[in-house]
């Protein structure tokens, strides 16, 4: 008969990078946390790019693959990210037992703008040139039918792959309004479009000043910026004298839904006498929104790691990712009470939009990450309903159980070891507005009464 008091081997402890102990968590666990609050390839604090890709690259086999799929479809639609769900849905096309028809409809649907089929081929022969699998090009097919012809001429621009190079790889039937661009894309004929950038620059070299600012006063009025290409341009509209009212008013209307919450942060530093319509702009999602009820005490780390950049080419840090989304969990709270913590717990008035994010940034010196402490403050002294914590995790000090009834732990950042999942503990991965609407749809399926049979 076989043994049953045996001793079941012990998993070696683990640590975060400045040495508190983590938990060890499952395969899916690890996925979400190192994809959903990634910029793929670029380096972190802790953590050079190339390692966190091969990390999700590792991960992926040992999660099931209908949960790849579903991280790809939250990474692109609800934490807005681009590259990192083509990386994903690349990885499940290597798995084994894939369903059928589970790789051809994640790539269609997360691939939504045409230069993404592009770079999708690009990840698949980063490592080397080969074939593309059946479903891979059944996928690429779906994408291209949901693009019209616009779309199709404004992305086929020069780059080692182009959109011609996957219409060839795929061959596609194009509809009864794609015949046209179809045929310009195989003769290398594609005509020109008029975009933001190319009205801004047609004849740019002759161009006067006050040239210049009648040519933004027309994309204005004709409403030719989307949202991003808004705010990436304030200073430059700023600079050419248009007359501020104009951009005031093109903030508040213009449409904000694939914005992440710390590109406002950005455009507020170019643009400061903006920051009140910015504000209103960035609230914009939580219009009509129920507010979290009873007392809400929210915790954002300002240790020297949160200083990071996002990406190399960016001024973003991960303390504009947590202030962003700090700044909209503050609004949706019926009290709340805002605290900081790096070497120390300070409180911060609960000020509105970007005097938040004031306060939080200037609290105080941004030096190690005692979240022990701050959690331990937070259990003895304060009396709450929910403690959400915005931070990378990486802290010096084993971090409590929460004794609020409702806690949450923000990941902003993709080290692949965290605290934030022990009792008590509800995990978030990312920095986009989902996060705020997550925590509310959780709290109502709680409170929901059971369903008599």
């Amino acid at each position: 008969m076989a043994r049953v008091n045996v001793a079941v081997p012990r998993r070696p402890p683990i640590t975060t990078h400045e040495g508190a102990p983590a938990v060890h968590i499952n395969a899916e666990q690890t996925l979400r946390r190192i994809s959903l609050a990634t910029l793929l390839w670029e380096d972190q604090f802790y953590v050079d790019g190339k390692t966190v890709a091969d990390q999700i690259a590792a991960t992926i086999p040992l999660v099931k693959p209908q949960r790849v799929a579903d991280i790809a479809i939250e990474a692109r639609e609800k934490q807005k990210l681009r590259h990192l769900p083509l990386l994903l849905v690349r990885e499940l096309a290597r798995g084994k037992n894939v369903p059928d028809g589970l790789v051809r409809q994640t790539l269609a649907r997360v691939i939504q703008r045409p230069d993404e089929m592009a770079e999708f081929l690009a990840i698949y022969w980063k490592d080397k040139r080969q074939p593309l699998s059946a479903q891979v090009k059944k996928g690429l097919r779906g994408a291209f039918s949901k693009f019209d012809p616009f779309q199709l001429r404004k992305w086929e621009r020069e780059s080692n792959i182009k959109l011609r190079d996957v219409m060839f790889l795929t061959h596609p039937k194009p509809s009864e309004a794609q015949v046209g661009v179809f045929k310009e894309l195989a003769d290398r004929n594609t005509q020109a479009v008029d975009t933001w950038e190319t009205k801004l620059s047609a004849g740019e070299e002759k161009k006067t000043d006050e040239q210049k600012r009648e040519r933004w006063i027309e994309m204005l009025r004709e409403k030719n910026l989307g949202a991003m290409a808004l705010l990436r341009n304030l200073r430059n509209m700023i600079e050419a004298d248009v007359e501020l009212d104009m951009i005031r008013e093109a903030l508040l209307h213009t449409k904000v839904e694939r914005v992440l919450p710390f590109r406002f942060i950005t455009a507020a530093r170019y643009a400061p006498k903006l920051e009140p319509e910015l504000g209103q702009a960035m609230l914009k999602c939580l219009t009509g929104q129920e507010r979290l009820p009873g007392k809400t005490v929210l915790l954002v780390d300002v240790s020297g790691s949160m200083d990071a950049t996002l990406s190399g080419k960016s001024e973003l840090t991960r303390m504009d990712a947590a202030c962003g989304v700090a700044m909209l969990a503050r609004e949706v709270c019926e009290d709340v009470e805002v605290l900081t913590f790096s070497n120390r717990v300070k409180e911060v008035p609960s000020r509105h939009a970007f005097a938040l994010r004031d306060a939080i940034v200037t609290s105080q010196p941004h030096s190690g990450t005692q979240l022990g402490d701050a959690m331990q403050y937070v259990n003895g002294l304060r009396k709450c309903d929910r403690v959400i914590v915005f931070t990378d995790e990486q802290s010096h000090q084993a971090v409590p159980n929460p004794t609020a009834p409702l806690a949450y732990m923000v990941n902003v950042a993709s080290y692949q070891n965290g605290v934030g999942y022990q009792h008590g503990w509800q995990h978030i991965d990312g920095f986009s507005e989902a996060i705020v609407d997550y925590i509310r749809e959780s709290e109502k399926a709680v409170d929901k009464p059971a369903v008599e049979e």
